[in-house]
């Protein structure tokens, strides 16, 4: 990709009321705009690194042995009404009418759409244990939408749903996809804390929230420096010491990038969800429930992987494989010698954003650091045939040849 193609280029200027790292940097590197409160759209680089969390997620998804679906967005106020949260989600429902009177509720979760498909297909014990999910928009009507994408009226979330004869079943695929979660935030370059939590509006007997140690979040966990357990604070305030280690525990601000659940029968039970048994009895089934917000995890990559300058991408999610900057490039050899590598990488299979732009160098790197891509490549008169080999989280550079550059991106 050619820099001067690219839509949009960076802002110098910090974005107003940019409260936290994450807003600021998307905002000024090109990688969000807003539309409105709470309301974001994904711009070109954006759009690469959402493509690239969202492929982590399906990938892992597939491996626990879950089948993809897509569920409307219209929800009838009936299917809400049988649940009893009509007029009780937190926050509150985004409704509407249609011309025929009829009232929706606009999908902030979906746990009434997937339990009225499952009792529409599943009848014997045979059918179970089951898990589906989905990655689609969800709404919620937020009184303070804050910090970009970390709290937002409009976002994707990948839904997952299991469905269970036994509480053993649930246990046994509710501590895969515990593990499953671990290996998508280590992939996304996260190190996360599982904490028991409450289970909010969503309810169900029992949950986990992975929260991501970041100076910026809204929320405090007890978090234990030793061996890493943790508890939401809401859960147990009063604990001081680790119940695994008893090392005294500390007050930590987090930001949580998932949460999991163990429904139990609390939605079957409403809807009327059953199967038969081997004995031919009549039995509630048993659901767990799976979430993770992308956009928030994209924004809480970018708090927890970033210095002054700007973003610093974890490979896995990076928008480029490598950005290519070249300097001087009105002396013609330095411009033919830059474009031979920009296509000689390409070529070998390397995603590039080359910075073909009549800029300064100094604009240049700065954009560089500021929109994070992992490996910066720099051709110069300095440089000569040679290439100058950086990574974004290092300071010191390298004068490489080209074969020398592939074996070190090998």
């Amino acid at each position: 990709m050619l820099y001067t193609k690219l839509f949009p280029k960076t802002l110098r200027k910090i974005p107003k009321n940019a409260q936290v790292i994450s807003h600021r940097f998307l905002v000024q590197a090109g990688y969000i705009s807003q539309l409105s409160s709470g309301i974001w759209s994904l711009l070109p680089l954006g759009w690469r690194v959402y493509k690239k969390i969202e492929n982590i997620i399906r990938q892992e998804m597939n491996t626990l042995g879950a089948q993809e679906v897509f569920l409307p967005s219209l929800i009838p106020k009936e299917l809400w009404q049988e649940t009893r949260r009509w007029g009780t989600m937190d926050p509150p429902l985004f409704k509407l009418i249609d011309r025929h009177n009829k009232w929706y509720g606009l999908g902030s979760t979906h746990e009434e759409v997937i339990t009225d498909l499952i009792r529409k297909f599943i009848k014997s014990y045979t059918d179970l244990p089951l898990a589906l999910y989905q990655i689609q928009n969800k709404f919620r009507n937020e009184m303070r939408p804050t910090g970009g994408l970390l709290r937002t009226k409009e976002f994707v979330m990948k839904d997952l749903y299991s469905f269970h004869k036994s509480e053993d079943s649930l246990e046994k695929f509710y501590q895969k996809v515990y593990q499953s979660y671990k290996r998508i935030y280590r992939r996304c370059g996260l190190n996360v804390v599982a904490v028991e939590a409450l289970s909010g509006s969503i309810g169900g007997t029992f949950s986990h929230e992975f929260m991501a140690l970041a100076e910026s979040g809204e929320d405090k966990i007890l978090y234990c420096p030793k061996c890493g357990w943790g508890m939401n604070v809401e859960v147990g305030r009063n604990i001081k010491l680790c119940p695994k280690c008893g090392t005294k525990l500390e007050f930590k601000n987090s930001i949580e990038v998932g949460h999991i659940f163990k429904l139990g029968t609390n939605y079957s039970k409403k809807m009327g969800a059953y199967f038969m048994d081997k004995d031919g009895k009549k039995k509630l089934i048993i659901m767990g429930c799976y979430g993770i917000g992308l956009q928030r995890l994209l924004a809480t990559i970018v708090e927890v992987n970033h210095d002054e300058q700007g973003i610093i991408w974890p490979k896995n999610v990076s928008p480029f494989d490598i950005h290519l900057v070249g300097l001087n490039l009105k002396n013609k050899s330095v411009d033919i010698f830059a474009k031979s590598i920009y296509t000689k990488l390409e070529k070998k299979g390397f995603d590039v954003l080359y910075d073909d732009r009549d800029e300064s160098p100094g604009v240049k790197l700065k954009d560089a650091d500021l929109i994070g891509i992992p490996i910066r490549l720099l051709v110069s008169k300095k440089t000569k045939k040679k290439i100058e080999y950086k990574e974004r989280k290092n300071k010191k550079a390298k004068l490489l040849t080209f074969n020398q550059v592939i074996n070190y991106l090998k």
